[in-house]
């Protein structure tokens, strides 16, 4: 389901051909809480649960699995069922009112509680998990992993977009009772604040990325307590933020 393939007339100098080319598969995902409609995500079709149960935890409707009391999914559509509150009543507002992509506020009081210290080797040697032949195939995906302080990978995703990698993640991470308190994010996206505030809700205490950060993303993980690293190659890593958490 990550892929489908389609022809295209490859146009060289003066010449051309047919191509086949395999192209990355996007699907609207519907996600409705309490039976109200939360979200429409553009994300590819896979890794539906932890899609919509990271999604839950990143974006700070529930703070852990056990207040999820109903959990279904229909084809595209997923229901979920939590204790009602006035707080997913003012998120669901506010998503409304124009906040597109990931919820992120500036004055929001997150606090990353952890003690993990990670390597720098580790962070460099993970770098191999981002790679899939899905993105080689396609050049139209992004991954997402769980790394721990060996450099070894415990979860991965990849999808259409940074953000759903990002969630579909956490979710296997809690469904597989992690503690991601021990482990740091590695992504291929760009850093913004509604990146690192996922990070920061679920209690990941560093992010690294082989690309660049936002302005947003570094004032987010310096409030929040994470670790913000990108730029990161085999040869070099540039530190943003909290320099602490790294040895």
């Amino acid at each position: 389901m990550y892929t489908k393939h389609y022809q295209a007339r490859e146009l060289i100098g003066d010449t051309s051909q047919e191509i086949t080319y395999s192209v990355a598969v996007e699907d609207t995902i519907e996600l409705f809480v309490n039976k109200l409609h939360m979200a429409a995500i553009l994300a590819t079709p896979e890794m539906l649960k932890e899609l919509a149960l990271g999604y839950l935890i990143c974006e700070g409707i529930v703070k852990s699995q056990n207040e999820i009391k109903e959990f279904y999914i229909d084809g595209k559509t997923i229901h979920i069922k939590i204790e009602p509150t006035e707080h997913l009543e003012l998120w669901r507002e506010l998503r409304s009112s124009g906040c597109v992509g990931v919820r992120w506020d500036e004055n929001e009081a997150i606090s990353v509680m952890s003690d993990a210290i990670f390597s720098q080797d580790a962070l460099k040697k993970s770098l191999v998990f981002l790679e899939s032949d899905v993105y080689k195939n396609t050049r139209g995906t992004h991954a997402a992993c769980l790394v721990n302080n060996d450099g070894k990978c415990v979860v991965k995703a990849i999808d259409i977009g940074r953000h759903n990698a990002f969630d579909k993640v956490v979710g296997r991470a809690i469904l597989d009772g992690i503690d991601v308190s021990r482990h740091f994010l590695l992504s291929t996206g760009r850093q913004s604040a509604g990146m690192v505030q996922k990070a920061a809700r679920s209690g990941i205490p560093l992010v690294a990325t082989k690309t660049a950060p936002l302005n947003t993303g570094i004032d987010a993980a310096q409030r929040a307590g994470v670790c913000l690293v990108c730029f990161v190659s085999h040869d070099k890593i540039s530190v943003f933020t909290h320099p602490e958490r790294l040895k």
